[in-house]
């Protein structure tokens, strides 16, 4: 069986329900509510366990982990051309290249 420990969960407080909301960022459409952070947590947690076992018993693919999965450190993304115009304008006025620019934006 795969890890259901391994996961991706949080958990926010819901002002609408009045309660604490366990979310596994995996599972999007999997939540439990409950009146403490704890409570919130372990409910989904044993969800997600629930339906991993439930899943591999029909013979469904299980989403790997966000934690077990291989990342290349590249994405494209398109953006407008003036958008790009500007961008380049900017690294070259710091000196650096526009991928670092870009890289050191998305990192703040």
């Amino acid at each position: 069986m795969s890890d259901f420990t391994h996961y991706t969960y949080r958990v926010i407080w819901s002002a609408e329900d009045g309660e604490f909301v366990g979310q596994v960022a995996e599972f999007p459409s999997l939540s439990w509510l409950a009146s403490t952070q704890a409570d919130a947590l372990q409910g989904v947690v044993n969800l997600v366990e629930d339906v991993i076992e439930e899943m591999e018993r029909a013979g469904e693919p299980v989403p790997e982990p966000f934690s077990e999965r291989r990342y290349s450190g590249e994405f494209k993304v398109r953006i407008p051309p003036e958008l790009h115009r500007s961008l380049a304008i900017q690294a070259a006025e710091e000196h650096v290249s526009l991928n670092r620019l870009v890289s050191a934006r998305l990192a703040s």
